[in-house]
């Protein structure tokens, strides 16, 4: 039933779906025995909601299952600190922009620990590398894929061929989504670098004083910490165009290969819009842990696949919810009843899920079946084969990041979890009963038992998974 899986080797196993190639493609990390991943982090302009956190909980799911095949992963998530939007906010409320920014950098990383996220390899800001940046314009500069008009730079997206091939944009249909205006000779060339306006932070560079350019930033970052070629690329799918393509493009016009593979994650849509501060529809972090504990509102988010969009809803939280708890339940009536269980290993149907895009739907399946099959074991008495079950189950979701007895999860003293354990050894007795009575058809006695446990204040319900009990009032 549960047994573990055969050694497996992540290396050759794991296939990712590439935006660039529009496949999925096997997985081989440019250096053996590491893997490099950079994410596009927050521009901390507000209060994350479940939409920003949703993508740092995918590559953080990612980043475990290459770990757990035996990989040393590098994984850098950067800060926009720097930013027109940043700016207009901070200057609405009067504060100065650098507060404005690192007061919100705080709350994303403080939304990220809450829901069990890595801390990152690194971390860095983008105005702590416009050195870096510099240097990157003067290389584009030097090979004529850049110049400088009024103290602004631009990209020139002539000068380099395969612009659009992240995004599949044609030459002639590009909007940059930015102003025309200034010294650019062609409408469709971005900017690198802005030039100085009154009351602005500004940096000196050869060019004139100014910030610089989203895209740019980016560019400049990855590269710094994990050199001119590294294995992948993640961030939101509304990133792909304009700032995964220019970002690939002023990368390789400079001369380096920069990532191997190109991974975006869904939206969380309400009412079937993109969740955006500008529209008002966003559910802030803070506001859904009035709601759920931080394990089920992470549950909610990474079972759906990483690539599908995610439809907010009441009915859907409390479905992860209940299911999140299911697996719980089960894990510590395991430890209760036979105490300290150990991650074991994954079953084979788990691993051909993760393996196959990170297939979270399917593993998420898998180990509700493991569940299923270890409270049949528990219910019947056969503790070897619950316990076997209950440290599957742990390996397993410990990939999710969602072990209920990781540190990060604990909620309970070593008192209360004394106590726990304890009820749990008579709770399960009764219901070894109780289920005795079943299989012999002996309603009334089962009945009989079940009125005592309520009686108790403990409910139970039947479920495909098998009997599961909660305390009433918890």
């Amino acid at each position: 039933m549960v047994g573990a899986s055969a050694p497996y080797h992540l290396r050759v196993s794991l296939h990712l779906y590439d935006t660039a190639t529009r496949s999925t493609r096997e997985f081989h990390p440019s250096r053996n025995g590491t893997a490099s991943i950079y994410v596009c982090g927050a521009t901390v302009q507000g209060i994350p909601h479940i939409g920003h956190v949703r993508g740092a909980l995918n590559y953080d799911v990612l980043r475990r299952w290459l770990a757990a095949g035996g990989l040393d992963v590098t994984l850098v998530r950067n800060v926009t600190d720097i930013d027109d939007k940043i700016l207009t906010k901070a200057a609405q409320a009067g504060r100065p922009w650098w507060e404005w920014a690192q007061t919100h950098e705080r709350a994303f990383e403080e939304a990220y620990d809450a829901l069990g996220c890595l801390p990152p390899s690194y971390m860095p800001r983008a105005t702590g590398h416009v050195t870096q940046m510099i240097e990157l314009m003067q290389r584009l500069i030097d090979k004529g894929h850049a110049y400088a008009a009024d103290g602004d730079v631009y990209f020139s997206v002539a000068s380099f061929p395969a612009y659009g091939a992240l995004s599949r944009q044609r030459l002639d249909e590009v909007q940059q989504g930015e102003s025309a205006a200034g010294g650019k000779r062609d409408g469709r060339d971005f900017t690198l670098w802005k030039a100085a306006k009154p009351g602005e932070p500004a940096w000196p560079t050869p060019w004139g004083a100014g910030r610089p350019g989203w895209h740019l930033e980016c560019s400049a970052m990855a590269t710094a910490y994990l050199g001119a070629e590294f294995d992948i690329h993640g961030g939101g799918i509304d990133l792909i165009f304009p700032h995964h393509e220019n970002e690939q493009a002023q990368s390789r016009a400079a001369g380096d290969k920069f990532a191997d593979y190109w991974l975006h994650n869904g939206w969380v849509t309400m009412s079937g819009e993109k969740m955006s501060k500008s529209l008002g529809n966003t559910v802030s972090i803070p506001e859904m842990l009035n709601q759920v504990r931080a394990p089920e509102l992470r549950y909610y988010l990474v079972t759906p696949h990483y690539r599908s969009t995610i439809e907010y809803s009441g009915t859907a939280l409390t479905e992860a919810v209940s299911a999140y708890r299911r697996i719980e339940t089960f894990v510590r009536n395991v430890v209760g009843r036979l105490g300290a269980v150990e991650p074991t290993a994954f079953c084979s149907e788990f691993t051909e899920a993760m393996d196959d895009d990170l297939g979270t739907p399917a593993a998420v399946g898998a180990i509700h079946n493991v569940v299923r099959e270890g409270n049949t074991a528990l219910a019947s008495g056969e503790d070897t084969a619950a316990r076997g079950a209950a440290g599957s189950v742990r390996a397993m979701m410990a990939v999710l990041g969602l072990d209920p007895l990781s540190d990060m999860w604990s909620e309970e003293s070593t008192t209360d979890a004394a106590h726990r354990n304890s009820l749990a050894s008579l709770v399960d007795g009764l219901l070894e009963e109780r289920e005795k009575a079943r299989r012999e058809r002996n309603f009334a006695v089962a009945d009989v038992v079940r009125d005592r446990l309520l009686a108790a204040g403990i409910a139970v319900e039947d479920t495909p998974d098998g009997p599961l009990w909660t305390l009433k009032d918890s």
